[in-house]
């Protein structure tokens, strides 16, 4: 969710959120830039050219290292931080609106801002006095801008990508009357021990009677608690400092970040201005390896290799490119069998050399990236424009969620590739699903087979999968902000014996948030302020010290983990 600035401001930037619709005017690329520690004369030069009246109209107020602010969570509480994440998330809202033809002057404010205040925090200020800090804060900046309007206000710009319909939440649709469905099945193997089917139900089982030495250890387990220690779920995901910032695609969304698998440090990014950066985090200062271009139009989406050799981009194009990550060189280029603009991309998880892909002709085509050819029997069409897709940790089911509210199941031929249709679930009649991930254990203690999906309902959905054909049955929802824009979730990486499990979401409401999925009651672990605009994708590096979030704006951000 962006802001609305007063008549006389009008807000920068281009409406970026076109791909869901079909439509996108896109910009020149740009050369890569990224936010490096501040270099003396550059930044004296950027707040001469600041304070000399560059942006016109009256003097921002000083934004000194002596201003009280919020701090961490130790020594002052968890109020410390509270306070600091909320200047920190007004400062942010407003940044949209300086410099407006000097946009890397205002990550460099932003990030210098994230600092000071996180010094200050160490200085224990009164929290009365941090509370009048950021009331005055909001009152000066509010008069230098003009009132910042409701969240609301988000839609006037955005092409909204809902369609107003009844409610058929949770209903599900079997595909008995396709014969070739029916046809499928009857070559299917019996449930085994290791099917989804036989997890849920070991699941909502009560493990009384397990054996000595059981490595899942029950909700109620002493040593699961005793292996966890006394760190709570919060506790473990206190993200607050902003690690880096990223702005090379300014003005641009960015609706996709990745880090590689397996990897502390190595991070991607796409953008709607047609090209893919590859950034390094360690060593200091981060930079941006290099910039991957050659699509014509915004890139929609892409994906790491297992190896993280390869990545495989879609576009609007209407070409999907694979590209060596070592150098970025463009190895081979395949157009869309169907001509048309590519929305979403997924590797088969066993067979990298298999890549699936979601179009705006209604279809899901799985290609062979080395011969760059359509697999025969590896297609089928949606009810709508194919926004998002996951496989299971095997590789033998694939999720497909559309623009018109529903999410279909497919049976995946391991040896051949082909595609079976097997369940539709329609979530939201007419609301697009965004985004789907899907994890076999939700952490140790949980062992359902899960699937978290954005639907812009304003919810974060959870669903159990409850058999191995994909069937979906709704364990519990989220309150997020979503009603318009392509925003993702995931689930964390990490599994412990720790009680609770945790799932990350971009929200409209310009934040990122964190959900216990096992907390019954009061289900929200921590909340990102920082972003000025809608945030679009988050993800973890393999450790979870670090987690990246992208905004509709170009943005991204690398939160670093509180040292405990």
């Amino acid at each position: 969710m962006s802001l609305n600035a007063p008549a006389r401001l009008p807000r920068p930037g281009k409406d970026v959120y076109r791909f869901a619709l079909g439509s996108a005017a896109l910009s020149d690329s740009r050369q890569p830039s990224c936010l490096e520690p501040e270099k003396g004369r550059r930044d004296r030069r950027n707040r001469r050219q600041w304070s000399q009246g560059r942006s016109g109209g009256p003097q921002e107020p000083e934004a000194a290292p002596e201003a009280p602010a919020g701090g961490h969570a130790r020594g002052g509480g968890r109020g410390m931080a509270a306070v600091w994440q909320q200047v920190l998330a007004v400062d942010a809202r407003y940044n949209a609106y300086r410099t407006p033809t000097f946009p890397q002057f205002r990550t460099q404010y932003i990030r210098r801002r994230s600092q000071l205040l996180r010094e200050n925090a160490k200085a224990g200020h009164p929290p009365a006095l941090r509370r009048q800090y950021l009331r005055l804060r909001g009152q000066l900046l509010g008069q230098r801008y003009g009132p910042l309007s409701e969240p609301g206000s988000a839609r006037a710009y955005s092409n909204s990508i809902v369609r107003s319909s009844r409610t058929t939440l949770d209903r599900m649709e079997d595909f008995e009357d396709d014969p070739r469905a029916l046809g499928a099945r009857g070559h299917r193997r019996s449930v085994s021990r290791g099917s989804y089917q036989l997890q849920a139900q070991m699941n909502r089982a009560v493990y009384e009677d397990r054996p000595p030495g059981s490595v899942v250890p029950t909700s109620a387990a002493e040593a699961s608690r005793a292996m966890a220690g006394d760190t709570s779920l919060s506790e473990n995901y206190a993200f607050a400092g902003m690690y880096h910032v990223f702005d090379q695609h300014v003005d641009e969304a960015v609706p996709r970040v990745r880090f590689a698998n397996d990897d502390r440090h190595r991070l991607a990014c796409c953008s709607l201005d047609g090209s893919i950066s590859l950034c390094q985090l360690v060593p200091a200062p981060p930079t941006v390896l290099r910039v991957l271009r050659g699509h014509t139009r915004g890139v929609s989406d892409f994906a790491w290799s297992l190896s993280n050799d390869i990545l495989v981009s879609t576009s609007l194009d209407a070409t999907m490119r694979i590209w060596a990550s070592e150098d970025g060189r463009c190895i081979r280029e395949i157009p869309d069998p169907d001509g048309a603009e590519l929305l979403c991309c997924t590797f088969q998880p066993v067979n990298n050399n298999l890549t699936v892909v979601g179009n705006a002709k209604h279809n899901v085509h799985v290609m062979n990236i080395s011969t760059g050819k359509k697999v025969k029997g590896g297609s089928s069409k949606l009810t709508g424009r194919v926004l998002a897709l996951s496989f299971d940790a095997p590789g033998r089911l694939l999720w497909a969620g559309d623009d018109r509210g529903s999410v279909f199941s497919f049976l995946f031929d391991m040896a051949t590739g082909k595609l079976t249709k097997a369940k539709r679930l329609v979530v939201h009649e007419g609301s697009p699903v965004t985004s789907i991930s899907a994890r076999s254990w939700v952490s140790r203690e949980a062992r359902d087979p899960s699937l978290l999906i954005n639907a812009c309902l304003n919810k974060l959905l959870l669903y159990r999968v409850v058999d191995n054909e994909g069937t979906l049955q709704l364990k519990r929802s989220f309150p997020i902000e979503q009603s318009s824009h392509p925003v993702r979730s995931i689930f964390c990486p990490l599994m412990s014996f720790r009680q609770g499990a945790c799932v990350v979401t971009g929200s409209e409401d310009m934040c990122v948030h964190f959900f216990d999925v096992e907390r019954a009651a009061k289900a929200a672990v921590n909340k990102l302020q920082g972003h000025s605009a809608p945030v679009l994708d988050v993800s973890f590096n393999c450790d979870e010290s670090l987690l990246a979030s992208s905004d509709a704006s170009g943005m991204v951000i690398v939160w670093r983990r509180e040292q405990k």
